[in-house]
């Protein structure tokens, strides 16, 4: 069967790629057109473009490059109806797959929703349209499935396939000293910094981050860079701090060796915890995009993991509370209050065990497989 999957990010494009791994399982026939990144293509997918051309993100960004987003959601409506798939997949990117999947859905396309778009959040009224177009939706977040309720819809909650990446990485002896030599560590703890992909929100963050190095000279901090930056956007910071190091597509290894992290909010958050790294989330960006923001997002909490366990089980310090003494304050107590990390660990298990035992790429692949293939039966 012909598939069309559409990812709009980094995280996405990691997901989506484990699904096409896991679809090609289910079907041997199956061939998949995209929209994605580097991860996708090397799992099989036709690349028709790249997620690093539609990153706009917060509501100034959106407005100035409107145009550019109109023209892409018309060039992918166009794509999609030369190329007739059996199925499109969306996942997540709501502000673009929302667009995409109504129009797919007249076209008799069957449409599946593997992360569910955050509608929980804000726009929640958004959850009646999802029902039209909708054929099924596949949701990675527990308390998703009983949001969905309340629209008649009947979701299949499948696990958060984070915990397929990272749970089941096996520990082996002399692991972390490999890890260190690989990434030019000297054997001082790690306190690493995770200050996400978007240029505009880390030039606000990173300068408080770092500042941190001044507080904690026995640690060395190690900057975990999203791959789609480029290092030379780097070098005016590490003219304050040219012992910082900074690393490249090895967040992962870089959090088995951390002791504590400043982790910038999004899915690194839930990762940094997955890993059992006491962490604390920071968020400085557009201060327009902030403010509309505040007025329409209706969530107590902006990291995932306080949101999963519906508690502040990890500090969030937003906007003007992202400042040099209450990030000393917080780093101090993650790295020296011994009952603290503790706490935090604790919560941590509870959250992985909440989160279920995983395998949400196969069971997704399972399901939309064996819902295509009743589907044609029928017909």
């Amino acid at each position: 069967m012909k598939y069309y999957i559409i990812a709009g990010e980094a995280s996405g494009d990691l997901h989506a790629s484990n699904l096409i791994r896991a679809i090609s399982k289910e079907d041997s026939d199956a061939t998949f057109r995209a929209w994605g990144g580097d991860l996708m293509q090397a799992a099989g997918a036709d690349l028709v473009k790249h997620y690093k051309e539609l990153a706009f993100m917060g509501f100034a960004e959106v407005v100035m490059n409107l145009r550019t987003i109109l023209g892409n959601i018309k060039m992918c409506k166009k794509d999609i109806a030369s190329y007739q798939p059996d199925a499109v997949i969306l996942v997540d990117y709501p502000g673009f797959n929302m667009r995409i999947g109504e129009y797919v859905k007249s076209l008799g396309i069957k449409v599946y929703y593997y992360i569910s778009p955050q509608i929980w959040a804000w726009k929640k009224n958004r959850g009646f349209k999802l029902k039209k177009w909708v054929d099924r939706m596949f949701v990675i977040l527990p308390f998703e499935k009983e949001f969905y309720k309340q629209f008649d819809m009947e979701v299949d909650y499948v696990g958060h396939p984070l915990l397929d990446a990272i749970i089941k990485r096996e520990a082996q002896e002399g692991r972390e000293a490999a890890l260190r030599k690989a990434l030019d560590l000297s054997e001082k703890d790690v306190i690493a910094i995770l200050p996400g992909s978007r240029k505009q929100e880390i030039s606000k963050m990173l300068p408080i981050m770092l500042k941190q190095m001044e507080y904690f000279p026995n640690y060395q901090f190690v900057l975990a860079a999203a791959p789609g930056l480029d290092m030379s956007f780097f070098d005016q910071f590490k003219t304050d701090y040219p012992e910082l190091k900074i690393v490249v597509n090895r967040t992962y290894d870089l959090l088995e060796l951390a002791k504590a992290a400043m982790v910038t909010s999004g899915t690194a958050t839930l990762e940094t915890a997955l890993f059992k790294v006491p962490e604390v989330v920071c968020y400085k960006g557009n201060v327009i995009s902030y403010q509309i923001a505040k007025r329409l997002v209706n969530i107590k909490y902006i990291s995932l993991v306080n949101l999963i366990m519906d508690e502040e089980i990890v500090r969030e310090l937003i906007q003007n509370k992202l400042n040099t003494k209450l990030l000393k304050e917080e780093l101090g107590k993650l790295l020296d209050n011994d009952s603290y990390r503790t706490k935090m660990l604790n919560n941590f298990d509870s959250l992985i065990t909440k989160l279920g035992a995983g395998g949400a790429s196969a069971k997704t692949a399972k399901l939309i497989v064996n819902d295509l293939s009743a589907t044609n039966s029928i017909q």
